[in-house]
């Protein structure tokens, strides 16, 4: 389409869609995130722009930075339409779309991280905020201790000036501010995790204990890293997204499409000042767990329950797994009976509300969230998201048959091929392992609970070993659907 408007500063008025309406030279920057993915545009980046619409936070602005190579294309990207992004909301109802311009640069990613380092210790810098994924923080999964051992850790306990992982980017530059009587500045992780803050919080005193002990205590003592609940479902950018944004007549190379629900809850502790997101919609909470639980046990907990499954029989898109009668009431039993078990009310939401809300969002057809990137990472997500539920049903000895149905699939997935022949491409950073344990399985189940890295003793709890191994039997016998049908019709 030749009449196409290319998003830049120059073309802002030109647009028919919501855009800025504040003065985006005039900005300054407050925040440095790293990890600019859909989700940060989605949702962070997005209620910053709100506040800057009410003509506030004007000195808050992001500085976009990344830590690995193919950060580089999303910079490559962004720059070139000024750090603009075209957020295009699908409600089943109707399509919206909007510009928004919280962000106005994105650091060069080169190697020993200069750039951001040198960004990190400008005292203007109060937050630097992150999105790295669920298995970015160097935490062994099963003790949840920090991984001194790892080989990013050790080159940047080593090599504390020139690190390759942001942690120790960022204690490199808490290192120069604290040299130059500056403050440090607020840590806010936005990534699944719960207590992501104080995950975060060990990640970077820990490392920075390896090199400088007395740094590490200057950190404990003067930094913050409040803990925080994010919510928003943002797809991965396609073809298809980028011919929505064509349809509104905007040339965008990293639109972003985002369902119409958000949810943001934060602990209130910045020791170096805040962004009133509360204004625009975000909660400040001093009980950020009971928020955590509920969304991370049953949103993206439920999210495993669904993606390995789908991913077996060739079904494309979590709506599409809704969609489907055994899928869905596989979901609705383990969430009613095994999820919502171990979940707490919060203000104004009750569990069972809550599984009612993700069944609908979940069910959006319009939301093209696929099977394959929610699957990804399973040895994460599974540790995180699913086995703490299972550990609290054990303890309360109640059932499990739902979630041991639930890792006997994400087994079955890694064995691989699908049911209808494709193959599984590798989806997970321990891939090759995962495959080979998950061959075992054909013969003797119990190998793929063996894994300590992945399950601990969980293995010798008789009653969801038992479930396992009868379950993962059923599959290789006689596939998925039998097993479902088998499940959701107990009693």
């Amino acid at each position: 389409m030749d009449n196409l408007i290319s998003l830049s500063n120059a073309t802002l008025d030109q647009l028919t869609v919501k855009h800025p309406g504040y003065d985006r030279s005039a900005l300054t920057p407050g925040i440095v995130h790293i990890g600019v993915g859909n989700f940060h545009r989605a949702h962070q980046a997005w209620y910053l722009h709100r506040l800057m619409q009410d003509a506030k936070a004007q000195d808050w602005a992001i500085i976009g930075a990344g830590v690995r190579p193919y950060d580089a294309v999303m910079r490559e990207k962004l720059l070139a339409q000024d750090c603009l992004t075209t957020l295009i909301e699908l409600d089943p109802a109707r399509t919206s779309a909007e510009v928004i311009g919280s962000m106005i640069d994105y650091l060069p990613i080169e190697e020993g991280h200069a750039p951001l380092i040198r960004a990190m210790a400008d005292p203007a810098i109060r937050i630097v905020a992150m999105t790295v994924t669920e298995s970015g923080y160097y935490i062994d999964p099963v003790s949840k201790g920090f991984d001194a051992n790892h080989p990013d850790i050790q080159h940047d306990a080593t090599h504390p000036d020139t690190p390759c992982t942001a942690f120790g980017a960022m204690v490199a530059a808490l290192r120069q501010r604290r040299e130059a009587g500056h403050g440090p500045f607020t840590g806010l992780s936005c990534d699944n995790l719960q207590g992501n803050g104080a995950i975060l919080r060990q990640t970077v005193i820990s490392l920075a204990r390896l090199s400088d002990p007395e740094l590490a205590d200057w950190i404990e003592e003067k930094a913050t890293f409040p803990n925080s609940m994010v919510d928003c479902i943002a797809p991965a950018t396609g073809p298809g997204e980028l011919a929505l944004s064509r349809d509104f007549g905007i040339r965008d190379a990293a639109p972003v499409t985002h369902e119409a629900f958000r949810q943001w809850v934060i602990e209130d502790s910045f020791c170096a000042g805040r962004p009133d997101w509360d204004q625009v919609g975000a909660t400040f909470s001093d009980d950020v767990h009971a928020y955590e639980t509920m969304k991370i046990r049953i949103l993206n907990g439920g999210h495993q329950v669904l993606a390995n499954v789908g991913e077996i029989l060739a079904i494309g898109t979590i709506a599409e797994c809704m969609a489907h009668p055994l899928i869905a009431a596989l979901f609705r039993k383990v969430q009613t009976e095994e999820i919502a078990q171990t979940v707490a009310p919060v203000p104004g939401m009750t569990p069972m509300s809550y599984v009612d809300l993700i069944e609908e969002r979940f069910s959006n057809p319009r939301i093209v969230d696929t099977t394959r990137r929610v699957a990804f990472d399973g040895s994460a997500r599974h540790t995180g998201f699913v086995l703490p539920v299972l550990r609290d049903q054990l303890a309360a000895q109640r059932s499990v048959e739902g979630l041991a149905l639930v890792e006997a699939l994400w087994a079955r997935m890694c064995a691989g091929p699908r049911e209808d022949g494709t193959r599984i491409e590798p989806n997970d950073p321990f891939w090759p392992e995962l495959c080979e344990v998950a061959q075992m399985t054909r013969t003797r189940p119990i190998a793929w609970l063996e894994q300590n890295r992945l399950y601990g003793e969980l293995h010798r709890a008789q009653p969801f070993a038992d479930a396992f191994d009868a379950w993962l039997r059923l599959i290789w016998k006689d596939g998925c659907l039998a097993a479902l049908e088998a499940y959701t019709r107990k009693a």
